[in-house]
């Protein structure tokens, strides 16, 4: 019996740890999703079929990043929303401050739904941008830029001035 068969997937593990990481060095872990079927966030700050939660402590309650899925409690414009997101829809977590992280390739899902159809909101996606089990996976690259990130419904400013060198997650396809 092959035992790599029963082995887990190491993801979840991974979001945990940079979650810890954060933390503990007093950084706000973001979360950048894909968002797809099974997911609940708010769709109204879902842009090109994607979301950025902030999941620090102040931001969030009863946040539990399980090995099939990540919940809480958050507030977006001043409503209280349970949020539930797919470990395989999300594509990186990082630091806010510095951009630090890691990014992972989107999962191949277990349905036909195409990316950006949620199971509480309409198609927010070009149909165009439909990922297909033959599609490469996405891949994450680090950029200068010193532009802000207007999807993030965080209720936190952006830092007042951009690091030099400081790095940015974009999707690149």
């Amino acid at each position: 019996m092959d035992s790599t068969q029963n082995i887990t997937s190491t993801k979840p593990y991974l979001i945990r740890a940079l979650y810890e990481w954060c933390t503990d060095n007093g950084l706000t872990p973001y979360l950048a999703v894909q968002v797809g079927a099974g997911a609940r966030v708010p769709m109204e700050f879902v842009k090109n079929g994607e979301i950025v939660l902030n999941i620090s402590f102040d931001a969030t309650s009863a946040l539990n990043i399980g090995n099939e899925d990540i919940r809480f409690r958050a507030r977006f414009g001043g409503v209280a929303r349970d949020i539930l997101v797919p470990i395989g829809q999300v594509t990186a977590i990082y630091a806010r401050e510095n951009s630090q992280g890691m990014a992972f390739p989107l999962e191949a899902g277990h349905d036909d739904t195409p990316i950006g159809q949620a199971d509480n909101a309409p198609v927010v996606v070009d149909q165009s941008e439909q990922a297909t089990p033959a599609s490469p996976p996405t891949r994450l690259r680090p950029v200068k830029s010193t532009e802000t990130d207007q999807s993030d419904p965080s209720p936190e400013p952006p830092p007042t001035a951009p690091r030099p060198g400081g790095a940015h997650l974009i999707r690149v396809k």
